[in-house]
């Protein structure tokens, strides 16, 4: 064992101090060996414990190469079905209307998402971004990356037979580009603005009956008996829209005099799904002497999303900044494909785009757009905008011209401090829809709001508000601006790298405080003591009711930074603490009004007596918790979601919120509320039909399965403020919850000591692989259940000392 460690720590070392090439080859732990490519791209990839790649190589482009290799060999099929979605050919290869992959964009059917991507490739929108000089585009390293990632994608499916049987042998999987990758990252950045009205984007049509209207196609929003839309349902659409818990978080960084040994920590618990094309993917990235960092990866893209290196660790929540806005237009009032600025006309641009379809003719169909972004009829199905002859609303989305993303993130990863995190959000500007919290080894923690918004500002939306925006703005953050008035443009701030975003000085910050913490609540509460204000509407509130899930983390990370002494031991025990701060503040109030129910009885929403009375025991012995082993959290947690549905959130409480305390504020379940004892009675019928003990464990009920086998999995909702969000989907009909689709995903608790090598604890809860047929497919699952992590190996002399070593050279064949 000693001389074989010492044998790779000398190829490690050769690896390290290559000047022109990496080496011939690298024997794996089996003995073999691969042969080096005659040119082309080449990297020498190591893989450790659960599949974890440490992929080394000489230059950005190899780089990009060994992780597209990497990721090909885990995520292959998933990664083809996004690039089906991205080339606009859902409908040819599964029918038009099926319903669409759901990752890449909020279109429901194969037709839609296949209209909005033609489009957007018919147009070369991403080609004209890729040709913009950095670091408005994608810097030469980043493009460097993408293209290696290509070939390293093309260059597995060449040499390797696909074995996971969701694509095995499809006809559908084809080599891609460098073009397919940006537009990757392109729709990634686009999600949380055009992304979300996909649908209405591709069939908005004009009125019907003006003389240059098109075919309105089924399903569209009829325009021929339009309403004015109400303000109220409007930014109740909105808020619905973008507090959409299809994506969520959790991070809390430490500073160093909170800590044991002075130097900063940071825990990072994004909230994403289990399933699909936004899955994050692990691995560590080396050019030596040039770039050292290790983390996750949103599936097909090159950079590290999420991660740390040897002096900063970062990550990242979905803030709540509204990444769009609306502006009314006013029409012509002989032609509603044109719109008036300052009292000349503009014609929209008529974009027709066809789709083949499996089995059937090709649908072309036409988008409207605008100076400002596309048309569009709706909020959603029940809130439309409609386009009459005199209005019509354009979507305004400054991430569908941002490819900026990878290079911030690249930035990241080679920072040396907090302040180098900054600098590259300064520079590059490149964060669509997520806030940034990072700590480094001397001690430094940050937060800051740093994303791609709508230069929108109160003044100008005091100033600039449609009838319907000025309710609407104040209400939920979504701007509808007057398009007529060119003095209504959003404007440039001197330090942003485009027009119409916000600079930025305008950021909401926070730097060295003791902790910063975001639960995808606004930057108001990032810490209790030093609350930040001062911003614009449109980044989030200030003085608002805090969610649950931000109020209990506030109380658990504002307690451990009071005691001090932290490690990453503390943050290992934050992350499954899985106490439940809806349960704190309730359940004994909920057990006491249920034992002195009359004859322990309720009556439930269809008007039946229930018998309640075990229920009122089992929720005083409840231990507040949602382990997998813990009785009565099930029970609690469908009383709390029956009690949601059932009193309005204005009665719920008896002490109402206090901007003055909004940690601790509202309190004191109302247990009076007419709905109380209904949804009571709800939960336990509901538990009883599906055949579920009201003290059932809660692990034999929130599960995944694999292999056929239920792997019992931990943490709950975040409506009832758990940390480790989980959120199963319930289906009466089949006996209860059914396996988790989305929650707690890439887990990092990182500091530092007085080593060179990070010290750092990971867990990716849904594991590397997608594939069934993976060694690696539930590896991760299974201590995600046991509530176990990773030690992360990121320094030399403990990736080359691990007892899965297996190190593999891989290459483009000609």
């Amino acid at each position: 064992m000693r001389t074989r460690l010492r044998q790779l720590v000398v190829t490690a070392a050769a690896l390290f101090t290559a000047a022109g090439s990496l080496p011939a080859a690298a024997a794996d732990d089996q003995g073999r060996q691969e042969h080096p490519s005659n040119g082309g791209h080449s990297a020498v990839i190591r893989y450790t414990e659960y599949g974890i790649p440490h992929i080394l190589a000489k230059n950005y482009a190899d780089l990009g190469f060994g992780e597209g290799w990497a990721q090909a060999a885990d995520e292959a099929c998933t990664l083809a079905d996004g690039f089906v979605t991205l080339r606009g050919e859902r409908s040819r290869y599964f029918g038009a209307d099926a319903a669409a992959d759901g990752e890449l964009s909020a279109a429901r059917t194969n037709l839609t998402s296949d209209l909005y991507f033609r489009g957007v490739r018919e147009t070369r929108t991403v080609e004209k971004l890729l040709a913009e000089p950095a670091p408005r585009g994608p810097s030469r390293k980043v493009r460097d990356m993408m293209r290696g990632w290509a070939a390293g994608y093309n260059a597995w499916l060449k040499q390797n037979k696909i074995t996971d049987p969701a694509c095995k042998d499809a006809s559908w999987i084809r080599p891609v580009t460098e073009l397919d990758v940006a537009t990757r990252g392109y729709a990634i950045a686009a999600i949380s603005g055009e992304g979300r009205f996909v649908d209405t984007i591709t069939t908005a049509q004009p009125p019907t009956g003006s003389a240059t209207a098109s075919a309105v196609p089924s399903g569209a929003p009829s325009t021929r008996s339009a309403r004015t839309p109400d303000a109220k349902a409007v930014a109740g659409a909105a808020r619905e829209l973008w507090g959409d818990p299809g994506m969520g978080s959790n991070a809390v960084a430490f500073r160093g005099d909170t800590t044991a040994n002075g130097r900063g920590l940071l825990l990072g618990n994004p909230h994403y799904p289990w399933q699909g094309g936004r899955r994050f993917w692990q691995s560590q990235q080396t050019i030596p002497g040039e770039l050292n960092v290790s983390g996750a990866s949103l599936l097909g893209t090159p950079a590290i999303s999420i991660g740390f290196n040897a002096h900063v660790a970062w990550s990242h929540t979905v803030s709540t900044g509204i990444p769009a806005n609306f502006h009314q237009l006013t029409l012509d009032p002989a032609d509603p494909t044109t719109y008036l600025v300052d009292g000349e006309p503009e014609r929209m641009t008529k974009r027709t785009v066809t789709v083949a379809v499996k089995d059937g003719a090709p649908v072309t169909r036409t988008q409207w757009w605008t100076r400002y972004g596309p048309v569009v009829t709706s909020l959603n199905a029940q809130v439309p905008l409609p386009w009459t002859t005199t209005t019509a609303y354009a979507l305004h989305d400054p991430n569908a011209v941002n490819l900026r993303f990878a290079d911030t993130s690249l930035g990241f990863s080679k920072a040396q401090s907090t302040d180098d995190v900054l600098a590259s959000l300064a520079r590059h500007q490149g964060i669509p829809w997520v806030n940034t919290i990072a700590a480094d080894r001397a001690g430094h923690s940050l937060y800051t709001q740093s994303q791609v918004l709508p230069r929108i500002t109160d003044e100008l939306a005091e100033r600039c508000s449609t009838a319907l925006g000025r309710t609407a703005y104040p209400a939920s953050g979504i701007a509808i601006l007057d398009g007529s008035r060119g003095d209504c443009a959003l404007g440039s701030d001197p330090d942003a790298v485009r027009p119409g975003i916000f600079g930025p000085a305008r950021m909401p910050t926070l730097k060295d405080a003791p902790y910063v913490e975001n639960s995808n609540g606004t930057p108001w509460m990032t810490n209790a003591d030093q609350p930040i204000t001062g911003y614009e509407r449109i980044f989030g509130t200030v003085g608002t009711e805090l969610g649950l899930r931000t109020r209990g983390a506030i109380e658990d990370v504002a307690a451990m930074a009071e005691k001090g002494g932290l490690t990453v031991r503390d943050l290992q025990r934050q992350q499954f603490a899985n106490r439940v701060p809806a349960g704190d503040l309730a359940v004994e109030d909920a057990a006491r009004a249920c034992t002195a129910l009359p004859g322990g009885t309720a009556t439930g929403s269809d008007g039946k007596a229930v018998d309640v009375s075990e229920a009122c025991g089992v929720l005083k012995a409840w231990d507040r918790t949602m382990d997998t082993d813990s009785r009565g959290a099930l029970l609690f947690d469908r009383f709390w979601r029956k009690l949601a549905q059932a009193v309005p959130a204005a009665q719920l409480w008896k002490v109402p919120f206090s901007a003055a305390d909004p940690v601790h504020t509202p309190n004191t379940l109302n247990t009076d509320a007419p709905g109380f004892a209904t949804a009571l009675a709800d939960a336990v019928t509901e538990l009883r039909t599906a055949g579920i003990a009201l003290d059932a464990k809660l692990g034999a009920h929130q599960f995944v399965v694999r292999g056929g086998e239920r792997i019992p999995v931990p943490g709950g909702a975040g409506r009832l403020g758990v940390w480790n969000v989980l959120e199963p989907t319930w289906n009466a009909t089949d006996g209860g919850y059914t396996e988790v689709p989305f929650g707690s995903s890439h887990l990092q608790a990182v500091g530092w000591d007085g080593s060179r090598c990070p010290v750092a604890r990971t867990l990716l809860t849904y594991s590397q692989s997608s594939n069934p047929n993976s060694p690696h497919y539930s590896d991760q699952t299974r201590l995600f259940s046991g509530e176990k992590w990773v030690t992360s190996r990121f320094c030399e002399k403990d990736i080359l000392s691990s007892p899965r070593l297996k190190v593999v050279r891989v290459s483009e064949r000609r």
